[in-house]
C-alpha cells in the first residue's frame, strides 16, 4: 500500500502518493561539510534525490572530532546514538551520549555534539523539515565509507 503524505505547495494543500523507497548502503554517498570538518554525513532519504521534506543520515565523528557549533531556525535536529559516546551541548546545557540514547535539538537553539568515546562516534540524524541542510550537505566534499564504517552499519541489521 503506498503511503500519503501532506505538505503545503504555495499555500496550498497537496496531497501526493509516494511510493515505498529501500535504498541498499551501497548507495548512500558520505560527504564532508568542508575539507577540514571531523565528522562525515552520509546520506541515506534527502529532497534532493527523494523528494522528501526532511534529511535522513548516519553522522560519524571521527575520535575526538565534533561538528561546529550550529542551529537551525526552522528544524528540529534528532540525533540517536548507534556507537561510541559524546557529549551533546545546547542552550547552555550539556549531556553525556551512549549507544541507544537520542537527544533532540530544537529549532532555534546553538548545538554541538563532540564525540569523547575512544574511536568513531556514530549516530542516525534526521532533521525535519530539511531547512537546507540537504543542500549544505551535497554542496560539501565528497567523502569515502572504509571498512570500518560499513562493519558498523551492516551490524545493525542483525
Amino acid at each position: 500500500m503506498a503511503a500519503c503524505s501532506r505538505r503545503m505547495s504555495e499555500g496550498r494543500d497537496v496531497t501526493r502518493v509516494m511510493q515505498p523507497l529501500v535504498k541498499p548502503l551501497a548507495t548512500y554517498q558520505a560527504y564532508r561539510i568542508e575539507k577540514t570538518s571531523t565528522n562525515r554525513l552520509v546520506v541515506v532519504f534527502d529532497p534532493l534525490a527523494e523528494g522528501v521534506s526532511f534529511i535522513h543520515c548516519v553522522e560519524i565523528w571521527d575520535e575526538g572530532g565534533a561538528q561546529p557549533p550550529n542551529m537551525h531556525e526552522n528544524a528540529e535536529e534528532i540525533f540517536f546514538i548507534l556507537k561510541g559516546e559524546a557529549v551533546a551541548h545546547c542552550d547552555g546545557q550539556s549531556f553525556a551520549l551512549r549507544a541507544g540514547d537520542s537527544f533532540l535539538a530544537p529549532r532555534g537553539k546553538t548545538h554541538q555534539i563532540v564525540n569523547t568515546g575512544p574511536g568513531r562516534l556514530y549516530a542516525l540524524c534526521t532533521m525535519i523539515p530539511n531547512d537546507g541542510f540537504a543542500e549544505l550537505i551535497r554542496q560539501g566534499v565528497p567523502a569515502e565509507l572504509d571498512d570500518e564504517d560499513v562493519a558498523v552499519l551492516r551490524r545493525l541489521d542483525r
